[in-house]
């Protein structure tokens, strides 16, 4: 693994958060000034196909990227919020439905965020 691999590596699983590759780059630049965004993008890459961490995509939003760790995804459809969940593991009631081995999945449910229920039912508190 090259020295910016390890970094963005480290910087993804030690996040608490859903990072873009921007997010990545930002910091990724305090420790070495002189990378470009280009070498960000292609490390990330790297380390997906090498599947040592995950592209989380969800439908008009930029890429995010996360740990390999099982767990699932929360992901508010109006602010893009995106959260971790898991849920009981699903892999053995999956591999009977679908009849045959698989790879992966990954689960994204889709729901309002409380700031975002709130700011549509407006502060309910007296």
């Amino acid at each position: 693994m090259t020295t910016y691999e390890r970094e963005i590596y480290a910087i993804i699983n030690t996040s608490h958060d859903h990072l873009t590759v921007e997010q990545i780059f930002a910091q990724i630049r305090e420790k070495y000034p002189k990378i470009v965004l280009a070498t960000v993008y292609n490390n990330v890459n790297k380390l997906c196909i090498a599947g040592l961490i995950r592209r989380v995509s969800v439908e008009g939003m930029a890429d995010r990227y996360d740990r390999i760790r099982k767990h699932d995804h929360l992901v508010c459809r109006r602010c893009g919020r995106l959260e971790d969940i898991t849920f009981d593991d699903l892999t053995d009631s999956l591999r009977k439905m679908v009849g045959a081995p698989f790879l992966s999945y990954d689960l994204q449910v889709f729901y309002l965020c409380p700031d975002c229920r709130e700011q549509i039912n407006g502060n309910t508190d007296p």
